[in-house]
């Protein structure tokens, strides 16, 4: 029962995700966490770790999910159901669809889309920033040094990236994790 309810869980994330995987982290907090498969804190651990590790995000969450769950079927299982919704809707699409690109319900609905897109992923973001740089629900009950620091090192590197461009994002990374251990 728990491999279904795992695989329902992942298909409607697939399903109704719209523009990757950042866009797609309410879906996953709904389900993950308000359905009981992972807590607050262990949610915000795995999206850290799915940034950082190969591979889409939403992937990388669906398989740690289910294994955390179900170990190897579980994972083998998440995974299914958040990809088997976008090879469902390409078959279906380029079955019934041929000029794609110049079919203008399509077009019209994909720029309907960008709007829901960047809302989503404006809202990811703050979820992310209000839980990793200021962790606004032990914000008061633990040092307040904590929240000054990580606030100072994500304007560094956000300064960082916006002068220095051309450095690859594992640069970034590595600083963010080494000023982590020195600074914290």
């Amino acid at each position: 029962m728990i491999y279904l309810t795992l695989f329902i869980s992942f298909f409607k994330i697939g399903l109704f995700t719209i523009g990757g995987g950042l866009a797609s982290l309410p879906l996953f907090h709904n389900e993950m966490v308000d359905g009981g498969y992972v807590t607050h804190k262990e949610f915000i651990d795995m999206l850290a770790i799915s940034q950082s590790t190969p591979g889409p995000i939403g992937i990388n969450l669906a398989t740690y999910t289910g294994y955390k769950v179900a170990s190897f079927g579980g994972s083998l299982v998440a995974t299914l159901g958040m990809v088997a919704p976008s090879l469902i809707i390409i078959i279906l699409i380029a079955k019934f669809i041929k000029d794609f690109n110049k079919n203008y319900y399509v077009r019209n609905i994909f720029y309907g889309l960008r709007g829901a897109t960047v809302g989503l992923i404006g809202s990811a973001g703050w979820y992310v920033f209000a839980n990793s740089v200021i962790d606004i629900e032990e914000y008061g009950k633990t040092s307040d040094w904590y929240n000054v620091n990580s606030a100072i090192l994500f304007v560094c590197l956000c300064v960082a990236y916006l002068v220095f461009k051309k450095l690859h994002p594992a640069y970034y990374i590595v600083i963010g994790a080494v000023a982590g251990l020195l600074i914290f």
